[in-house]
Protein backbone atom coordinates (compact mmCIF):
# COMPACT_ATOMS: atom_id res chain seq x y z
CA UNK A 1 0.00 0.00 0.00
CA UNK A 2 1.16 3.16 -1.10
CA UNK A 3 0.83 5.14 2.11
CA UNK A 4 -0.11 8.52 0.46
CA UNK A 5 -3.30 6.79 -0.30
CA UNK A 6 -3.94 6.61 3.26
CA UNK A 7 -6.03 9.45 3.93
CA UNK A 8 -9.37 10.55 6.26
CA UNK A 9 -12.87 10.48 4.72
CA UNK A 10 -13.03 12.10 1.13
CA UNK A 11 -14.29 16.34 2.65
CA UNK A 12 -17.02 18.04 0.86
CA UNK A 13 -17.07 21.44 2.17
CA UNK A 14 -15.59 23.85 0.01
CA UNK A 15 -12.00 24.92 0.76
CA UNK A 16 -10.86 21.60 2.94
CA UNK A 17 -8.71 18.80 1.39
CA UNK A 18 -8.60 15.38 2.68
CA UNK A 19 -5.78 15.21 5.31
CA UNK A 20 -3.27 12.11 5.43
CA UNK A 21 -3.74 9.88 8.61
CA UNK A 22 0.17 9.69 9.78
CA UNK A 23 1.56 6.38 10.92
CA UNK A 24 0.10 6.21 14.28
CA UNK A 25 -3.20 8.04 13.78
CA UNK A 26 -3.57 5.69 10.80
CA UNK A 27 -2.34 2.51 12.85
CA UNK A 28 -5.19 3.46 15.98
CA UNK A 29 -8.22 4.15 13.47
CA UNK A 30 -7.32 0.23 11.92
CA UNK A 31 -7.21 -0.95 15.20
CA UNK A 32 -10.52 0.13 16.03
CA UNK A 33 -12.17 -1.06 13.02
CA UNK A 34 -11.10 -4.20 14.64
CA UNK A 35 -12.62 -3.54 18.15
CA UNK A 36 -9.95 -2.25 19.81
CA UNK A 37 -10.87 -0.38 23.40
CA UNK A 38 -13.93 -2.83 23.96
CA UNK A 39 -11.41 -5.20 25.80
CA UNK A 40 -8.05 -4.08 26.26
CA UNK A 41 -7.39 -6.93 28.04
CA UNK A 42 -7.32 -8.75 25.13
CA UNK A 43 -5.14 -6.74 22.82
CA UNK A 44 -1.18 -5.80 22.81
CA UNK A 45 -0.98 -2.35 21.85
CA UNK A 46 2.74 -2.64 20.66
CA UNK A 47 1.88 0.17 18.39
CA UNK A 48 1.31 3.72 19.97
CA UNK A 49 4.28 5.46 21.14
CA UNK A 50 2.97 5.22 24.97
CA UNK A 51 4.86 3.99 28.36
CA UNK A 52 2.75 2.27 30.90
CA UNK A 53 1.40 5.22 33.67
CA UNK A 54 1.10 3.34 36.84
CA UNK A 55 3.23 2.47 39.76
CA UNK A 56 6.96 1.17 38.51
CA UNK A 57 9.54 -0.28 41.51
CA UNK A 58 11.43 2.51 42.47
CA UNK A 59 9.96 5.64 41.07
CA UNK A 60 7.64 8.12 42.86
CA UNK A 61 4.16 7.66 43.63
CA UNK A 62 2.17 8.65 40.86
CA UNK A 63 0.51 12.32 40.86
CA UNK A 64 -2.89 11.61 40.93
CA UNK A 65 -4.41 14.59 43.08
CA UNK A 66 -4.26 18.10 43.08
CA UNK A 67 -5.81 21.10 43.97
CA UNK A 68 -6.44 24.30 42.33
CA UNK A 69 -8.53 28.25 42.89
CA UNK A 70 -10.88 29.62 41.09
CA UNK A 71 -8.07 32.16 40.53
CA UNK A 72 -6.17 29.31 37.90
CA UNK A 73 -9.35 28.24 35.85
CA UNK A 74 -7.78 32.08 33.97
CA UNK A 75 -5.82 31.64 30.79
CA UNK A 76 -2.17 30.53 31.61
CA UNK A 77 0.51 32.76 29.15
CA UNK A 78 0.70 31.87 26.29
CA UNK A 79 4.74 30.89 26.87
CA UNK A 80 3.86 28.77 29.89
CA UNK A 81 3.52 29.74 33.82
CA UNK A 82 6.16 31.47 35.33
CA UNK A 83 6.50 28.79 38.08
CA UNK A 84 6.74 25.60 35.53
CA UNK A 85 8.91 27.92 33.48
CA UNK A 86 11.56 28.62 36.34
CA UNK A 87 11.50 25.16 37.50
CA UNK A 88 12.12 23.63 33.79
CA UNK A 89 15.18 26.21 33.54
CA UNK A 90 16.26 25.32 37.20
CA UNK A 91 16.39 21.52 36.43
CA UNK A 92 18.23 21.97 33.01
CA UNK A 93 21.13 23.80 34.90
CA UNK A 94 21.29 21.09 37.72
CA UNK A 95 21.17 18.35 35.49
CA UNK A 96 23.29 20.05 32.60
CA UNK A 97 25.10 23.48 33.63
CA UNK A 98 26.79 22.99 36.80
CA UNK A 99 29.98 24.84 36.74
CA UNK A 100 28.94 26.69 33.29
CA UNK A 101 28.74 30.22 33.38
CA UNK A 102 25.82 30.26 31.07
CA UNK A 103 22.31 29.18 32.16
CA UNK A 104 18.97 29.00 31.71
CA UNK A 105 16.01 31.51 33.28
CA UNK A 106 12.77 31.42 32.63
CA UNK A 107 12.78 33.06 29.61
CA UNK A 108 14.86 30.31 27.87
CA UNK A 109 11.39 28.18 28.55
CA UNK A 110 8.16 28.07 26.62
CA UNK A 111 5.55 25.54 27.53
CA UNK A 112 2.95 24.34 25.78
CA UNK A 113 0.10 21.00 25.02
CA UNK A 114 2.57 18.41 24.00
CA UNK A 115 5.94 17.20 22.06
CA UNK A 116 4.19 17.93 18.29
CA UNK A 117 2.81 21.11 19.38
CA UNK A 118 6.03 21.86 20.67
CA UNK A 119 7.73 20.63 17.18
CA UNK A 120 5.12 22.52 15.33
CA UNK A 121 6.21 25.73 16.95
CA UNK A 122 9.21 25.59 16.10
CA UNK A 123 9.18 24.66 12.62
CA UNK A 124 6.57 27.26 12.10
CA UNK A 125 8.47 30.35 12.88
CA UNK A 126 11.73 28.84 10.38
CA UNK A 127 12.22 31.32 7.47
CA UNK A 128 12.94 30.68 4.41
CA UNK A 129 15.72 27.89 4.86
CA UNK A 130 16.51 24.42 4.09
CA UNK A 131 15.46 22.02 7.06
CA UNK A 132 17.26 18.55 7.38
CA UNK A 133 15.30 15.88 8.34
CA UNK A 134 16.62 11.89 8.62
CA UNK A 135 14.99 9.24 7.53
CA UNK A 136 14.04 7.01 9.29
CA UNK A 137 12.38 9.32 11.64
CA UNK A 138 9.09 10.17 13.77
CA UNK A 139 5.96 9.85 11.65
CA UNK A 140 4.32 12.95 12.69
CA UNK A 141 7.53 15.01 10.98
CA UNK A 142 5.89 14.26 7.95
CA UNK A 143 2.87 16.12 7.93
CA UNK A 144 4.62 18.49 10.06
CA UNK A 145 7.02 19.22 7.83
CA UNK A 146 4.67 20.24 4.99
CA UNK A 147 2.30 22.72 6.74
CA UNK A 148 4.27 25.59 6.21
CA UNK A 149 5.44 26.87 3.14
CA UNK A 150 8.28 29.28 4.55
CA UNK A 151 11.06 26.25 4.62
CA UNK A 152 12.04 23.27 2.29
CA UNK A 153 12.63 19.92 4.01
CA UNK A 154 15.57 18.42 2.90
CA UNK A 155 15.78 14.32 3.69
CA UNK A 156 18.73 12.82 5.13
CA UNK A 157 19.53 9.19 4.56
CA UNK A 158 20.01 6.55 7.21
CA UNK A 159 21.44 2.71 6.10
CA UNK A 160 20.82 -0.42 7.81
CA UNK A 161 24.13 -1.47 7.00
CA UNK A 162 25.63 0.88 9.06
CA UNK A 163 23.99 0.35 11.60
CA UNK A 164 21.80 3.63 11.27
CA UNK A 165 25.36 5.74 12.13
CA UNK A 166 25.44 9.03 11.58
CA UNK A 167 29.40 10.59 11.95
CA UNK A 168 29.99 13.99 12.78
CA UNK A 169 32.07 14.67 9.32
CA UNK A 170 29.21 13.45 7.60
CA UNK A 171 26.92 16.18 9.75
CA UNK A 172 28.98 18.83 8.29
CA UNK A 173 28.71 17.87 4.80
CA UNK A 174 25.35 17.52 5.00
CA UNK A 175 25.08 20.94 5.78
CA UNK A 176 27.37 22.36 3.60
CA UNK A 177 26.74 20.77 0.91
CA UNK A 178 22.43 21.12 1.47
CA UNK A 179 22.63 24.48 2.54
CA UNK A 180 21.01 23.43 5.76
CA UNK A 181 19.92 26.25 8.23
CA UNK A 182 18.16 24.20 10.69
CA UNK A 183 17.86 20.34 11.30
CA UNK A 184 15.67 17.96 13.24
CA UNK A 185 15.65 14.65 15.18
CA UNK A 186 14.57 12.83 17.37
CA UNK A 187 17.13 11.58 19.64
CA UNK A 188 17.44 9.05 21.06
CA UNK A 189 15.88 8.24 17.40
CA UNK A 190 12.17 7.01 17.13
CA UNK A 191 12.00 4.37 15.59
CA UNK A 192 16.05 3.18 15.56
CA UNK A 193 16.46 3.63 19.14
CA UNK A 194 19.86 5.54 17.95
CA UNK A 195 21.43 7.34 20.33
CA UNK A 196 23.87 10.71 19.95
CA UNK A 197 25.41 11.48 23.26
CA UNK A 198 28.25 12.42 25.12
CA UNK A 199 31.87 13.23 23.06
CA UNK A 200 29.75 12.88 19.75
CA UNK A 201 26.93 15.13 20.69
CA UNK A 202 29.58 17.85 22.25
CA UNK A 203 30.51 17.79 18.61
CA UNK A 204 27.31 17.64 16.79
CA UNK A 205 26.58 21.45 19.38
CA UNK A 206 30.13 22.26 18.01
CA UNK A 207 28.72 21.74 14.33
CA UNK A 208 25.96 23.66 15.12
CA UNK A 209 27.80 26.86 16.42
CA UNK A 210 30.82 26.75 14.02
CA UNK A 211 28.19 26.10 10.87
CA UNK A 212 24.90 28.22 12.11
CA UNK A 213 22.78 25.15 11.59
CA UNK A 214 20.18 25.53 14.20
CA UNK A 215 19.43 21.39 15.50
CA UNK A 216 16.26 21.28 17.40
CA UNK A 217 16.62 18.47 19.45
CA UNK A 218 13.79 16.08 20.16
CA UNK A 219 14.77 14.77 23.45
CA UNK A 220 11.22 13.05 24.39
CA UNK A 221 13.20 9.53 25.14
CA UNK A 222 16.07 10.92 27.21
CA UNK A 223 15.07 9.12 30.18
CA UNK A 224 15.01 6.10 28.43
CA UNK A 225 19.08 5.25 28.36
CA UNK A 226 20.35 1.41 28.55
CA UNK A 227 24.37 1.61 27.36
CA UNK A 228 24.85 5.11 29.45
CA UNK A 229 25.87 5.82 33.27
CA UNK A 230 23.91 9.07 32.80
CA UNK A 231 20.26 9.20 33.85
CA UNK A 232 19.47 11.54 31.18
CA UNK A 233 20.78 12.71 28.11
CA UNK A 234 20.55 16.07 26.63
CA UNK A 235 22.12 18.56 24.12
CA UNK A 236 22.28 21.11 26.67
CA UNK A 237 25.71 19.77 28.23
CA UNK A 238 27.39 21.26 25.33
CA UNK A 239 25.87 24.77 24.70
CA UNK A 240 28.36 27.11 25.72
CA UNK A 241 26.27 30.03 25.55
CA UNK A 242 22.57 29.19 25.91
CA UNK A 243 21.64 32.60 24.49
CA UNK A 244 24.34 32.40 21.27
CA UNK A 245 24.06 28.95 20.08
CA UNK A 246 21.80 27.90 17.63
CA UNK A 247 20.26 24.59 19.76
CA UNK A 248 16.26 23.84 20.50
CA UNK A 249 15.46 21.15 22.89
CA UNK A 250 12.05 19.69 23.21
CA UNK A 251 10.77 17.24 26.28
CA UNK A 252 7.69 17.23 28.17
CA UNK A 253 6.02 15.00 30.67
CA UNK A 254 4.77 12.29 28.04
CA UNK A 255 7.23 9.65 28.23
CA UNK A 256 10.16 10.74 30.72
CA UNK A 257 7.62 11.28 33.11
CA UNK A 258 5.23 8.74 32.00
CA UNK A 259 2.38 11.39 32.05
CA UNK A 260 1.13 11.12 28.37
CA UNK A 261 -2.29 13.06 29.75
CA UNK A 262 -1.43 15.47 30.37
CA UNK A 263 0.23 16.71 27.36
CA UNK A 264 2.89 18.96 29.26
CA UNK A 265 6.07 19.66 27.29
CA UNK A 266 8.87 22.78 26.62
CA UNK A 267 10.98 23.87 24.63
CA UNK A 268 14.37 25.36 25.83
CA UNK A 269 16.96 27.75 23.81
CA UNK A 270 17.71 31.13 23.28
CA UNK A 271 15.65 33.68 24.17
CA UNK A 272 15.22 34.74 20.83
CA UNK A 273 13.99 31.59 19.87
CA UNK A 274 11.64 31.19 22.78
CA UNK A 275 9.95 35.03 22.23
CA UNK A 276 9.46 33.79 18.34
CA UNK A 277 7.91 30.11 18.94
CA UNK A 278 5.52 31.92 22.22
CA UNK A 279 4.31 34.37 19.20
CA UNK A 280 3.37 31.19 16.67
CA UNK A 281 1.85 29.50 19.65
CA UNK A 282 -0.59 32.50 20.49
CA UNK A 283 -2.27 31.96 16.77
CA UNK A 284 -1.58 28.19 16.74
CA UNK A 285 -2.92 26.82 20.13
CA UNK A 286 -3.11 29.83 22.60
CA UNK A 287 -0.99 28.08 25.18
CA UNK A 288 -1.48 25.38 27.55
CA UNK A 289 -4.34 24.46 30.54
CA UNK A 290 -3.31 26.73 33.96
CA UNK A 291 -4.03 23.99 36.39
CA UNK A 292 -2.35 21.17 34.60
CA UNK A 293 1.06 23.16 34.16
CA UNK A 294 0.65 24.22 38.14
CA UNK A 295 0.51 20.66 39.23
CA UNK A 296 3.39 19.47 36.79
CA UNK A 297 5.73 21.79 38.67
CA UNK A 298 6.53 19.11 41.24
CA UNK A 299 7.52 16.89 39.14
CA UNK A 300 10.45 19.11 38.07
CA UNK A 301 12.33 19.17 41.02
CA UNK A 302 15.58 17.20 40.47
CA UNK A 303 15.28 14.66 43.00
CA UNK A 304 12.09 12.98 41.63
CA UNK A 305 13.10 13.64 37.69
CA UNK A 306 16.20 11.52 38.87
CA UNK A 307 14.12 8.83 40.72
CA UNK A 308 12.21 8.40 37.60
CA UNK A 309 14.98 7.88 35.13
CA UNK A 310 16.38 5.55 37.15
CA UNK A 311 13.07 3.43 37.45
CA UNK A 312 12.52 3.66 34.38
CA UNK A 313 16.04 2.47 32.94
CA UNK A 314 15.90 -0.37 35.71
CA UNK A 315 12.22 -1.82 34.43
CA UNK A 316 12.99 -0.51 30.74
CA UNK A 317 15.94 -2.54 30.04
CA UNK A 318 14.03 -5.76 31.14
CA UNK A 319 11.48 -5.05 28.48
CA UNK A 320 13.89 -4.00 26.12
CA UNK A 321 15.71 -7.80 26.57
CA UNK A 322 12.39 -9.40 26.44
CA UNK A 323 11.12 -7.78 23.39
CA UNK A 324 14.61 -8.30 21.56
CA UNK A 325 14.66 -11.93 22.52
CA UNK A 326 11.11 -12.57 21.91
CA UNK A 327 11.09 -10.89 18.42
CA UNK A 328 14.13 -12.93 17.53
CA UNK A 329 12.11 -16.10 18.42
CA UNK A 330 9.79 -15.12 16.11
CA UNK A 331 12.46 -14.89 13.19
CA UNK A 332 11.93 -10.76 13.40
CA UNK A 333 15.98 -9.63 13.36
CA UNK A 334 16.37 -6.29 15.39
CA UNK A 335 19.75 -5.38 13.34
CA UNK A 336 20.92 -2.66 16.18
CA UNK A 337 19.30 -2.84 19.38
CA UNK A 338 17.79 0.12 20.75
CA UNK A 339 20.54 2.57 22.61
CA UNK A 340 17.34 4.24 23.48
CA UNK A 341 13.94 5.06 23.64
CA UNK A 342 11.20 2.57 23.76
CA UNK A 343 10.94 0.72 20.11
CA UNK A 344 12.36 -2.20 18.33
CA UNK A 345 12.88 -1.33 14.83
CA UNK A 346 12.33 -5.32 13.48
CA UNK A 347 13.21 -6.00 10.09
CA UNK A 348 10.68 -8.89 8.61
CA UNK A 349 12.79 -10.20 6.00
CA UNK A 350 13.03 -13.03 7.66
CA UNK A 351 9.48 -14.06 7.75
CA UNK A 352 7.96 -15.88 4.53
CA UNK A 353 6.27 -14.87 1.76
CA UNK A 354 3.87 -11.76 1.99
CA UNK A 355 4.45 -11.16 5.82
CA UNK A 356 8.08 -9.89 5.01
CA UNK A 357 5.42 -6.89 3.83
CA UNK A 358 4.98 -4.61 6.85
CA UNK A 359 1.56 -3.38 5.90
CA UNK A 360 0.46 -6.97 5.03
CA UNK A 361 2.39 -7.59 8.76
CA UNK A 362 0.08 -5.20 10.33
CA UNK A 363 -3.22 -6.21 9.04
CA UNK A 364 -2.22 -9.79 10.10
CA UNK A 365 -1.37 -8.67 13.61
CA UNK A 366 -4.55 -6.93 14.00
CA UNK A 367 -6.20 -9.54 13.66
CA UNK A 368 -4.54 -11.29 16.15
CA UNK A 369 -5.75 -8.40 18.30
CA UNK A 370 -2.10 -6.99 18.03
CA UNK A 371 -0.83 -3.34 17.07
CA UNK A 372 2.25 -2.73 15.54
CA UNK A 373 3.21 0.06 13.24
CA UNK A 374 4.39 -0.53 9.96
CA UNK A 375 8.29 1.37 8.67
CA UNK A 376 7.06 2.82 5.61
CA UNK A 377 5.15 5.63 7.56
CA UNK A 378 9.00 6.22 9.08
CA UNK A 379 9.98 7.22 5.53
CA UNK A 380 8.99 10.21 5.81
CA UNK A 381 8.05 12.31 2.75
CA UNK A 382 6.40 15.87 3.39
CA UNK A 383 4.36 17.01 0.14
CA UNK A 384 5.46 13.62 -1.40
CA UNK A 385 7.73 15.72 -3.32
CA UNK A 386 9.60 12.01 -3.85
CA UNK A 387 8.65 9.81 -6.44
CA UNK A 388 6.06 7.18 -6.21
CA UNK A 389 8.84 4.22 -5.48
CA UNK A 390 8.50 1.58 -2.89
CA UNK A 391 9.67 2.65 0.44
CA UNK A 392 13.00 1.82 1.46
CA UNK A 393 11.34 0.39 5.31
CA UNK A 394 8.69 -1.65 3.61
CA UNK A 395 10.25 -4.88 4.94
CA UNK A 396 10.42 -2.80 8.46
CA UNK A 397 8.23 -2.80 11.61
CA UNK A 398 8.00 -0.68 14.92
CA UNK A 399 7.74 -2.67 18.10
CA UNK A 400 6.52 -0.54 21.17
CA UNK A 401 7.99 -2.06 24.21
CA UNK A 402 5.90 0.58 26.65
CA UNK A 403 3.47 -0.88 27.74
CA UNK A 404 3.49 -3.14 30.57
CA UNK A 405 5.59 -7.16 30.79
CA UNK A 406 2.23 -8.99 31.04
CA UNK A 407 0.64 -6.89 27.93
CA UNK A 408 4.19 -7.42 26.10
CA UNK A 409 4.45 -11.18 26.49
CA UNK A 410 1.09 -11.62 25.34
CA UNK A 411 1.24 -10.09 22.30
CA UNK A 412 4.37 -11.88 21.01
CA UNK A 413 2.63 -14.82 22.13
CA UNK A 414 -0.08 -14.00 19.66
CA UNK A 415 2.59 -12.84 17.18
CA UNK A 416 4.05 -16.09 16.85
CA UNK A 417 0.45 -18.17 16.00
CA UNK A 418 0.10 -15.80 12.71
CA UNK A 419 4.52 -15.85 11.79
Amino acid sequence: MNKALVTSQQIQAPGFRPVPKTGVIYVMSRAKEYGYGENPEEWANLGQGAPETGEIAGAPERLLNWSFTTDDLEYAPVDGMPELKAAVAELYNARYRDGKKSKYTEENVAICSGGRLAVTRAVSALGRTNVGHFLPDYTAYEELLDSFSSFVPIPILLDSKNNFEFNPERLKEEILGKGLSSLLLSNPCNPTGKLVTGAELEIWTQVAREHQCTMIFDEFYSHYLYDSKELSNSAASYVEDVDEDPVILIDGLTKNWRYPGFRVSWTVGPKSVIEAVSSAGSFIDGGCARPIQLAAVQLLDRSIADQEAKAIQNLFAEKRKFMVDGLAKLGIEVESVPEGGFYCWGSLTGLKGEMSNSMHFFEEALKAKVITVPGIFFDINPGQRRPDRPSRFTNFCRFSFGPSLEELERGLKSLEQIV
